[in-house]
C-alpha cells in the first residue's frame, strides 16, 4: 500500500464556472454560496459558485465537482497541484484549479470524478467525504 500523501475532501455540490465581460460587476447570485471563487482580469470576470445559484442567461460550464486539499498548506510546499494533474492527465480527466491563501481546490466534471478518486486513491491520496 502507498503511503498517503494528502487528504482531499470532495465537496457534495455540483458548480459552474462563469464568465462574464471583464466590465461587468460582480453579481449578488455569484456569492450565494458557501464556497466561491471570483477572479477578475483586463478580459473577463469568472465566478465559480453553486450551479443552482447561475441564471439561466450566464456563459458557463456546470456540473463540476470540487475535491479540496485538507489542511493548511505552506508556501514552501511545491508541486501539490502538479502532481494532482498529472495523476489526473493520464487518466484523461480535465481539472480546474483554484488556489487560496490556505489551501488548492481541485474542480472535477462530475462525469469523471469516480475515476478521478480511484486514480489519486491508486497514488496513494485519501479522498473523504
Amino acid at each position: 500500500m502507498l503511503e498517503k500523501t494528502l487528504t482531499l475532501k470532495l465537496l457534495k455540490e455540483k458548480y459552474g464556472v462563469c464568465r462574464l465581460s471583464a466590465e461587468e460587476s460582480i453579481p449578488k447570485w455569484g456569492k450565494n454560496s458557501p464556497f466561491y471563487s471570483i477572479t477578475k482580469t483586463v478580459d473577463e470576470l469568472s465566478i465559480v459558485c453553486y450551479e443552482d445559484c447561475i441564471p439561466r442567461d450566464i456563459k458557463c460550464e456546470k456540473d463540476w465537482r470540487v475535491l479540496k486539499v485538507q489542511g493548511t498548506l505552506d508556501f514552501s510546499l511545491i508541486g501539490i497541484i502538479s502532481s494532482i494533474s498529472t495523476i489526473l492527465a493520464h487518466e484523461k480527466i480535465s481539472i480546474f484549479a483554484i488556489s487560496t491563501f490556505d489551501t488548492d481546490y481541485i474542480l472535477v466534471k462530475d462525469k469523471d470524478i469516480d475515476n478521478a478518486a480511484n486514480a489519486l486513491s491508486n497514488e496513494g491520496y485519501e479522498i473523504i467525504n
